[in-house]
C-alpha cells in the first residue's frame, strides 16, 4: 500500500482486542474509564474516543478542560473526567458538562461558587485523594476540612473518589502499593460515611488492573495498556499504532561523494551506497537522537539504519542491501521496531514516543 505522506495508522482491531483483554480481568459490574489525554497518547483523541464509545467504555479521562471541550465539540457523549482542572476553566467545564477532578479545598470552594453563579445544584464532581504519590489530592490531614464542608454543599454531588498508584508496575514497591490501597480504602470510607451515599471509587491504573485486580473496587482507569504496552502483560496485547511514511528520494552514492546530512555526520561506509530520504523529521515527532544509526526502520521486511542527523522534516536511511523504490512505505515504529524499542534507545518511555507525534501527521483508522 502506497501512502502519500507521514501517517499514524491506528489498528481498530488491536484497540478492541486490548480493551477486551482488560475487561476480562474485571467483574461484570466494574466500570472502566479509559484515559485519552494528550490526544489519546498521540493516537488521535476524537477518532479514538469514538471507537471507545462504540466499544462500551463507561468514562473517558482527560488531563485538561480544553481536551474535554474538544471531545464534546466533536460529538463525544460519554462522561468525561478532567483530571487536572484549572480553576479559571470552571465556567467552561460547567458549560460543556465535564466532570472536574477536585484536589483541594480552595478548588472545591471555587467550583461551588461557580455553580452558585450558574444556578446549578447536585453537579457531579470527582474527589482526588493523595495516598502517597504526593502529586494531587486531599491528604489525610486535609480530610477533616473536606468532611466538614460536604454536608452543607447542595451545589455538588460526589460521583467518584479516586487516587493514583505511584509504582504498581514495579514488584519491588508492592508493599507501598498495598499501603496506598489501604489508605485509599480508609480515606474514601470516611468520605462515604459523611455523605450518606456511595460514590464510585477507583485507584487502579493499567498496571494495577494487571497485578492487583482484587482491588478493582467500582471502577478502574486504563491508560497505556489499551495503546498496546504493558510492564507485565505485554504478551497479551496487540500493537495499536504504526508510524509510517513513504520514501521520497533514493540516491546511489560512493565514498567520494562525501557525507550525508547536516554537520556532515553521515559517513558513507560501502563502495556503493543506496540512501533513501523519507518525509519524517523531528518536527513530526522523530526524536533527533535517533539519527546516525541509533535505530533502524523497516523497509519491505528489512531493517534500514538512519544515517546522518535527523532533519526537521526529513531523515535519511541506508537501504544499500534492500530492494526498495520511491514511494515504498517505511515503518518508523509498529511491530518492528516497536515504540518501546525507540524509547529504549533514548532512555525514555513509550508514552513520550507516542505523544511526540505532531498534529501534522495524519491519524487514520485501519482494519
Amino acid at each position: 500500500m502506497t501512502i502519500p505522506h507521514a501517517q499514524l495508522q491506528i489498528s481498530r482491531s488491536a484497540v478492541l482486542s486490548n480493551y477486551h483483554y482488560y475487561r476480562s480481568k474485571l467483574n461484570s459490574n466494574t466500570k472502566m474509564l479509559v484515559v485519552v489525554k494528550a490526544n489519546s497518547y498521540g493516537h488521535g483523541a476524537t477518532e479514538f474516543a469514538k471507537l471507545l464509545e462504540e466499544a462500551g467504555v463507561d468514562y473517558l479521562g482527560v488531563a485538561t478542560p480544553i481536551e474535554g471541550i474538544n471531545l464534546r465539540k466533536n460529538g463525544i457523549k460519554l462522561p468525561i473526567l478532567v483530571l487536572t482542572t484549572g480553576m479559571e476553566s470552571y465556567p467552561e467545564i460547567i458549560e460543556y458538562q465535564l466532570k472536574p477532578g477536585i484536589p483541594t479545598m480552595v478548588a472545591l470552594e471555587r467550583f461551588c461558587s461557580e455553580l452558585d453563579n450558574a444556578g446549578k445544584q447536585s453537579y457531579p464532581i470527582h474527589i482526588a485523594v493523595d495516598t502517597g504519590m504526593h502529586r494531587l489530592g486531599f491528604s489525610k490531614k486535609e480530610l477533616a476540612d473536606l468532611l466538614n464542608f460536604l454536608p452543607n454543599s447542595p451545589q455538588i454531588k460526589i460521583e467518584s473518589i479516586y487516587s493514583h498508584l505511584a509504582a504498581a508496575d514495579e514488584p519491588v514497591h508492592d508493599a507501598f502499593t498495598l499501603e496506598q490501597i489501604a489508605s485509599f480504602e480508609d480515606m474514601s470510607q470516611k468520605i462515604i460515611s459523611t455523605l450518606g451515599y456511595k460514590p464510585l471509587r477507583h485507584i487502579l491504573n493499567t498496571s494495577g488492573i494487571e497485578r492487583f485486580a482484587e482491588h478493582q473496587l467500582d471502577m478502574v482507569r486504563l491508560g497505556l495498556g489499551i495503546y498496546g504496552f504493558s510492564y507485565s502483560a505485554q504478551e497479551n496485547l496487540h500493537t495499536t499504532a504504526f508510524f509510517r511514511c513513504p520514501i521520497i528520494q533514493i540516491k546511489h552514492l560512493q565514498p567520494e561523494d562525501g557525507t550525508i546530512g547536516y554537520g556532515r555526520k553521515g559517513v558513507l561506509k560501502n563502495a556503493d551506497n543506496v540512501i533513501a530520504t523519507i518525509c519524517v523529521g523531528y518536527a513530526d515527532g522523530l526524536n533527533r537522537h535517533l539519527g546516525n544509526g541509533k535505530v533502524s526502520f523497516e523497509v519491505n521486511g528489512k531493517m534500514a539504519p538512519t544515517i546522518g542527523n535527523i532533519c526537521m522534516d526529513m531523515c535519511m536511511i541506508d537501504i544499500t542491501n534492500i530492494d526498495a523504490k520511491m514511494g515504498d512505505t517505511v515503518t518508523i515504529f509498529g511491530v518492528k521496531p516497536t515504540a518501546k524499542h525507540l524509547a529504549d534507545m533514548i532512555d525514555t518511555i513509550p508514552y513520550e514516543i507516542f505523544t511526540s507525534i505532531d498534529s501534522r501527521v495524519k491519524r487514520i483508522m485501519i482494519d
